[in-house]
């Protein structure tokens, strides 16, 4: 039996790392070893790799493993006197009888009472402690030379005895020397007076010499040394980057940080990369806290309290200031003292300006944990009150020191003042975090939150808890009765637009009508008001009513500020567009490509973004793309993390929509089952995407569920809206199955919506299939009037999807006359309006029924050529189920094709999870019901409770609880799923 860890369903477990970023080095210390006798010093800090890579130069030299002796030094308070020597001498001489050692040897008694039997009698005492040492060197050097040992290993040499260290030496320097030494050692932990210095510093004659200092692997170091762990699957960038900054590089610290977040199933596939669930914080692994703390504990007791004076500070700090937080007990002088010596042990560092601090984030935290509660708080105002005094006074950290001491009124004054700083200098994502803090911890007055909910850049905050702690942090201000009519008509436009980034837009759309009549004071305000309800979302309004309110918006004052009149230049376009008038994209060519200030920034990064769905919607697919890449672009620069994700939907329906389906399952896959920065109806696009692969693949049962449960989603979701383009497939699909009642009930009230709101540039996926089950029904004249209306509701408007819908309907309308010579005609036009944009799927649909008209007017030998050439077209693209429904005919009409050999299909496991049997498993351990993980999963209860049975199967349990219990004892999921905010 085996289990999965990874959303791959391939790898049940984390390999140990590769060799990553060290191959300069290998390859000089082998060629340095290749040439005996050598000296090869390696340094470098704890966790760098220096064991591996001596470990990797051993593992080389199988032709003479025998002659190669590897010796550790650990590290004890008192080392034994040549201990590791003698360690690792001991298993590598079964028979020091047959070695014909002189009597010399005699004096190895005392370290090898063992052999006491087999070795010479004890010489004569010598003259004095001196002369005794070097006998005693002399007849090691003897054993060594009888076990023909021609290199000797010695690991963390800075822990080693003073009487090893002079061995060492002695080895080094005796004349005609054969034995070739590789020690490492941690240079930050070698005392000033350290024997060790001599060996380093002084290279004897005859003797090659190299010393390799290991340097932290960089970000692509990081990502293969990930990689290499699991399964030689690349990671993301965004992740590298992450895990580099918070381990600096080290490979210790590296790779038990990824078993940990493995270990917490914090890891998972995202499309063809590893993620982590979550891009926050990280915690100190185990093995790091322990080998930090046991550092910290050697030191005296003024070094340790300047380590906990640094962690507390944690930024870069002068050296009178960590003194001034250290413990009050002592003169300053001692306590300077102290923190030299927390330097001098290398887990602190002094950096050319002459501020210290820690080497490494986890070494930082490691120390900062092991601090009491009380002491902590302490330390942090003592160190809020030096900081104040500095000039200019760095807020960000007062804002920090002031909170952890639980000074409320100090915090919240530095924390605004740092969020301040914070977007003035464009980093949005910091200044989310300082305000949400603020409004959701903070005691403030109703003015308080007026001013600091407007400076928060709604479109940077992520986190499904996020968005509900400040909505509710919101509503309790509102609650108390306590703001001015004008206060509590900000916090209500403030909370539409929170509910607005929730999408959920008819709540917003209340709450804005409600602001509006109480926001003449704040005319910015007041227009983007207008402008959020001249949006045709979340109400039935007629697009009238709605460009009504964006007409308005266009006479806002001229005095507005810029960041006000760019964000309600973009609320105009995107709603122009949404309605199908041309004057949009007027509007959004004056959007910038970028922008000066954060705020405009993230307003012209959503612009674009909006601008490239509205011309997906219209067919401008060209356009889109352009857009689009733009948007994501800025996103990327900008570090827009949820800005992006929205991106990369409309992009995902661009790739099905222009045929680039060539890893589009993964990318849809991914996207729709991301919680994280998705809100729901963002996630409607790519399960749709998800479905629409499954009919073009052949697999109807899968894409009706698919499509069924992303429509049932888009009508929970409270919008009309949502529901057209899903119910436009879902009827589509069982057109083709002959359920004819099914798609008038699917399309039924979404076209009377269209119709209703006017706004008939939203019905390229739904007339087509509403105008042909209407005919099949023998309700012509109902038929042709949608058709009319359609031609109306885009006539005079460049949009080339809603055209190519039309003259589909048209050619449909005309095939049902009888006319099939101009029926074959009209498709044909179809598919060429189709494939002008290009949307190749479709223009091969239309092909095929060019192709059918033909055939049933007798004209086969205009219809086979055009047949053949969709069917290489289907089977191209990947849309098996049409390639073959096309091969069949062909095959009827005495046309021999071979029938295409697809590679890939669905995957089977064996007795690992699948992919989406992990994603059921992850949400029940974290407590979920089968209809709540169907919700989130866009799958049905019943296909739930499958998986769930197949998992129960695979892992030999009969019951929820004991797989829920077996996959976190396996590691494949925890007890504590990582949360929302990656």
């Amino acid at each position: 039996m085996s289990t999965s860890g990874s959303d791959t369903g391939d790898l049940s477990a984390i390999s140990s790392p590769g060799m990553v970023g060290r191959g300069h080095e290998l390859a000089a210390l082998r060629t340095a070893l290749s040439d005996p006798p050598a000296i090869v010093l390696v340094e470098g800090e704890a966790g760098i790799g220096k064991s591996r890579l001596v470990q990797e130069t051993l593992a080389t030299r199988t032709s003479d493993r025998r002659q190669v002796l590897l010796a550790t030094c650990p590290a004890f308070r008192q080392p034994f006197t040549l201990g590791p020597v003698v360690d690792a001498i001991r298993p590598a001489a079964e028979d020091v009888a047959g070695l014909g050692l002189s009597g010399l040897a005699g004096a190895l008694r005392p370290l090898f009472p063992e052999w006491a039997t087999a070795l010479p009698p004890a010489p004569e005492p010598a003259e004095d402690a001196a002369a005794a040492r070097h006998r005693l060197f002399r007849a090691l050097a003897e054993i060594l030379d009888r076990l023909n040992i021609r290199l000797l290993a010695v690991e963390d040499v800075h822990w080693a005895d003073e009487a090893t260290l002079e061995f060492l030496l002695f080895l080094a320097s005796r004349p005609r020397q054969r034995i070739s030494l590789l020690v490492t050692y941690r240079p930050g932990e070698i005392a000033p007076d350290s024997l060790l210095l001599r060996l380093s510093s002084r290279q004897p004659v005859g003797v090659a010499r190299l010393r390799l200092t290991l340097e932290p692997l960089d970000v692509a170091g990081t990502a293969n040394m990930v990689s290499s762990m699991l399964g030689g699957e690349p990671v993301s960038d965004e992740f590298a980057t992450f895990l580099h900054d918070r381990t600096d590089g080290l490979s210790l610290a590296i790779e038990e940080s990824v078993r940990l977040m493995w270990n917490r199933a914090d890891l998972v596939r995202r499309g063809s990369s590893w993620v982590r669930h979550r891009l926050g914080e990280i915690d100190v692994p185990p093995t790091v806290r322990d080998a930090v703390l046991e550092r910290a504990v050697r030191l005296g007791p003024a070094a340790q309290a300047a380590l906990r004076a640094a962690a507390v500070l944690t930024d870069p700090a002068a050296e009178d200031t960590v003194v001034e937080v250290m413990e009050p007990a002592g003169d300053p002088a001692s306590r300077l003292v102290g923190l030299a010596e927390a330097v001098g042990s290398g887990l602190l560092r002094e950096d050319p300006r002459g501020l210290v601090s820690f080497r490494h984030t986890l070494s930082c935290r490691a120390v900062y944990e092991a601090i009491p509660a009380p002491e902590r708080r302490a330390m942090h105002r003592r160190a809020a009150h030096v900081l104040e005094g500095v000039t200019p006074p760095p807020v960000a950290q007062l804002a920090r020191h002031f909170r952890e001491a639980g000074d409320t009124t100090a915090w919240c004054r530095y924390a605004e003042q740092s969020a301040d700083l914070a977007l003035a200098s464009g980093d949005g994502a910091t200044a989310v975090v300082l305000l949400h803090d603020l409004l959701t911890n903070g005691v403030l007055l109703p003015a308080d939150v007026v001013r600091l909910t407007g400076k928060i850049p709604f479109g940077l905050l992520t986190g499904r808890d996020r968005y509900r702690e400040l909505m509710d942090a919101l509503r309790r201000v509102l609650a108390t009765g306590q703001p001015t009519p004008g206060e509590a008509a900000e916090i209500r436009f403030q909370v539409a637009r929170l509910l607005l980034q929730m999408e959920a837009f008819a709540q917003a759309r209340i709450e804005m009508e409600r602001a509006l009549p109480d926001l003449g004071h704040n005319p910015a305000e007041a227009a983007r008001a207008m402008m959020f309800l001249g949006l045709p979302y979340g109400t039935t309004t007629p697009a009238a009513e709605h460009l009504r309110w964006l007409r308005r918006v266009a006479q806002v004052p001229a005095s507005m500020a810029p960041v006000d009149q760019l964000s309600i230049r973009i609320g105009r376009a995107s709603g122009l567009l949404l309605l199908g008038e041309e004057e949009g994209w007027a509007e959004a060519a004056l959007i910038g490509d970028d922008a000066a200030t954060t705020a405009e920034r993230l307003h012209v990064t959503v612009g674009h973004l909006n601008v490239g769905h509205m011309a997906l919607i219209w067919g401008r697919y060209a356009e889109a793309s352009r857009v689009l890449a733009l948007g994501v672009g800025l996103a990327e620069k900008y570090q827009y993390r949820k800005l992006r994700a929205v991106g990369q939907v409309t992009l995902t329906q661009l790739d099905w929509l222009t045929g680039a389906w060539d890893g589009l399952a993964e990318r849809a896959g991914s996207l729709a089952t991301d919680e994280d920065l998705l809100q729901p109806v963002s996630r409607l696009a790519p399960a749709m995407v998800t479905g629409l692969l499954h009919a073009a693949r052949g697999d109807q049962d899968r894409a009706d569920e698919c499509l069924r449960l992303v429509l049932e989603q888009a009508d929970r979701q409270g919008g009309a809206e949502y529901s057209v383009e899903p119910a436009g497939a879902l009827a589509k699909l069982r057109l083709g199955a002959g359920r004819i009642d099914d798609v008038l009930q699917l399309t039924d009230e979404p076209i009377r919506f269209i119709e209703g709101k006017d706004t008939w540039i939203w019905a390229t996926e739904l007339a087509p299939a509403r105008v042909e089950a209407l005919l099949m029904t023998g309700r012509v004249s109902t038929a042709s009037d949608l058709v009319d209306a359609f031609a109306a509701g885009v006539c005079g408007r460049r949009a080339p999807a809603p055209h190519a819908a039309l003259a589909t309907c048209r050619a449909i309308l005309a095939q049902h006359r009888g006319d099939l010579l101009s029926a074959a005609d009209q498709f044909a036009l179809a598919a060429e309006a189709w494939q002008g944009l290009p949307q190749p799927y479709d223009a091969l649909l239309s092909r095929e029924r060019q192709a059918g008209c033909l055939l049933r007017a007798d004209r086969s030998n205009a219809a086979l050529p055009v047949l053949a050439e969709t069917f290489q077209g289907l089977s191209a693209l990947g849309a098996r189920g049409d390639a073959m429904r096309v091969m069949h005919t062909l095959r009827a009409h005495g046309v021999e094709v071979k029938r295409p050999s697809w590679r890939g299909g669905r995957r089977s496991y064996g007795d690992q999870l699948s992919p989406r049997e992990l994603d059921v498993v992850r949400l029940l351990v974290g407590g979920r019901t089968n209809r709540e993980i169907a919700t989130a999963l866009f799958l049905s209860p019943k296909t739930v409770a499958r998986h769930l049975e197949a998992a129960m199967r695979k892992l030999e349990v009969s019951s929820r609880t004991a797989l829920a219990v077996r996959v976190v004892e396996a590691g494949v999921v925890t007890e504590d799923p990582a949360g929302d905010d990656r």
